[in-house]
């Protein structure tokens, strides 16, 4: 794997000098958009909407409008915004786990200590997985200031998960939230029942995306000249009337599979 930022964790007086690797890639299959004439690859250029020409990379800049006017930010300008940022992952403060809510989760990293980091390293591992702890921070990465959570991962290394702002989440109260009577106790407790009987502990390995695996077996069946008969699929119907219905098929579904 290769590093994308080079820093250290700071909290109080200590530093621990560390590296930044993604803990995840994408699982999606990289198609490519092609010319649906002569399946030529379709490239995208820059364009400078007034000449109509392409800009070369190292002729680009970034700059902010302000009143019909771009002020460009070169790199001195980013890096002057919070120098000490940029190279230290400040831990902010200590937290519970489950008091962050995972709405906030994004991307998950790995940290791995530099040399002369080690033992502290492990020291702050220990101590968090000790103490059910993880702490809050934030750093510079790629020009944007992240809010991220160092916790432990499986008790053996230390991860960052960047996290988002909470003024980044949508109010959901524009959105029509079912109001009004509360549901009947029989429905209720049928649908406790139903949640009971499907509940189980959480085993990761047992989901896979299924969808890119059977998308890359249309694509080497077309490659084949072979096509695939695509299956009607109806929307699913369901009204309020049928809930208990459905309840009790569910369940005696349930039953059935378990039998």
């Amino acid at each position: 794997m290769r590093a994308i930022w080079n820093g250290a964790i700071g909290f109080g007086l200590v530093n621990i000098p560390i590296k930044l690797y993604s803990a995840s890639e994408s699982s999606t299959l990289d198609l490519d958009m092609l010319d649906k004439k002569d399946l030529s690859n379709i490239r995208y250029k820059r364009i400078n909407e007034n000449t109509n020409k392409e800009v070369a990379w190292e002729n680009t800049v970034k700059g902010y409008k302000i009143e019909d006017k771009y002020i460009v930010l070169d790199a001195e300008g980013f890096q002057a915004v919070s120098p000490e940022k940029s190279k230290i992952l400040s831990i902010i403060q200590f937290v519970k786990e489950e008091e962050v809510d995972p709405a906030l989760f994004e991307t998950p990293y790995f940290l791995e200590p530099q040399k002369n980091g080690e033992a502290a390293y492990k020291l702050l591992m220990k101590a968090l997985v000790k103490t059910k702890m993880a702490g809050i921070g934030s750093f510079i990465l790629r020009k944007s200031e992240i809010l991220c959570m160092i916790r432990p991962y499986q008790d053996e290394i230390l991860m960052v998960n960047r996290m988002r702002y909470p003024e980044e989440m949508r109010n959901y109260r524009e959105l029509k939230i079912p109001s009004g009577k509360a549901p009947k106790a029989k429905e209720l407790k049928m649908a406790e029942t139903l949640i009971k009987s499907l509940a189980e502990s959480f085993d990761p390995t047992k989901y896979k995306d299924a969808y890119n695996d059977d998308l890359l077996k249309i694509i080497k069946q077309n490659a084949k000249g072979k096509r695939i008969k695509t299956k009607e699929t109806k929307e699913p119907a369901g009204k309020a009337t049928d809930l208990m219905t459905m309840l009790k098929a569910s369940l005696e579904s349930g039953k059935r599979k378990a039998g």
